[in-house]
C-alpha cells in the first residue's frame, strides 16, 4: 500500500505552524506508516516557490497528496477525521 504524503508548509515564526506541526506528531502515531510528513519553510527560495505556486500567502497551509487540505490551524478532530478518510 502506498503512503500518502502530507505536506506542511510553514514560517519560523508563526505559532499556528509550531501547534499544527506538533499536533501532527503526536496524531500520525495512530496511523502507523499510511503518512509521510514533509515541511516546507516558506521563506526559503524552494519553498517560497512552490508556496507561490500553490497560492499560499499565508502560514500554515497543510497539503495531502499536492491537494490543499487546510489553510490555518484545524482543530485536532477535523484533522483525524480528514486523515480518516484517506487512509
Amino acid at each position: 500500500m502506498a503512503k500518502h504524503t502530507l505536506e506542511l508548509f510553514y514560517g519560523l515564526t508563526c505559532p499556528h505552524c509550531r501547534a499544527l506541526k506538533r499536533m501532527l506528531k503526536e496524531i500520525l502515531l495512530e496511523f502507523d506508516d499510511k503518512y509521510e510528513l514533509n515541511e516546507t519553510l516558506v521563506s526559503l527560495p524552494k519553498g517560497w516557490i512552490k508556496s507561490a505556486k500553490l497560492g499560499i500567502h499565508s502560514v500554515p497551509v497543510l497539503s495531502l497528496d499536492d491537494e490543499i487540505i487546510f489553510r490555518g490551524l484545524p482543530s485536532k478532530e477535523a484533522l483525524i477525521n480528514k486523515l480518516k478518510e484517506r487512509s
